[in-house]
């Protein structure tokens, strides 16, 4: 037997541990293979600019007629505008900012992120509780 040979106890040994090991993954476990489009949900923005409800309005209105657009999240207080894809579709991060700067705002960043916007939502609100 060579250093590289490996017996069939080993071989089944090696199989069992590599099933434990996918069994106790988590179901949102998003393989490392993954690009980050394909693991991006939403789009999420630092928006300057926005101060009432009618820059809001505004924004959700172009937001809403792109093809992929699903729900909406606007927070003036925090400066955040966030947009979830519809499921099959794929938001375009860069093609959200430009609508959002064609609706004359400033965005100061632009991330595509896993979560959706509800989850958006309760991570802003938690981070001020103020509100």
């Amino acid at each position: 037997m060579t250093f590289f040979q490996i017996t069939p106890i080993a071989r089944r040994l090696i199989g069992a541990l590599t099933l434990s090991v996918v069994a106790v993954l988590p179901a949102t476990f998003v393989p490392a293979t993954a690009s980050a489009a394909e693991a991006a949900r939403s789009v999420k923005l630092q928006v300057n600019g926005m101060v009432c409800a009618f820059c809001a309005q505004g924004i959700e209105k172009r937001l809403k007629a792109l093809p992929a657009a699903g729900p909406i999240f606007i927070d003036l207080r925090n400066k955040v505008v966030a947009i979830e894809q519809r499921p099959g579709q794929t938001l375009d991060a860069e093609r959200v900012a430009t609508e959002v700067r064609e609706s004359g705002y400033e965005v100061v960043a632009t991330e595509a992120v896993a979560a959706t916007v509800a989850q958006i939502r309760t991570e802003t609100r938690a981070a001020n509780p103020g509100r």
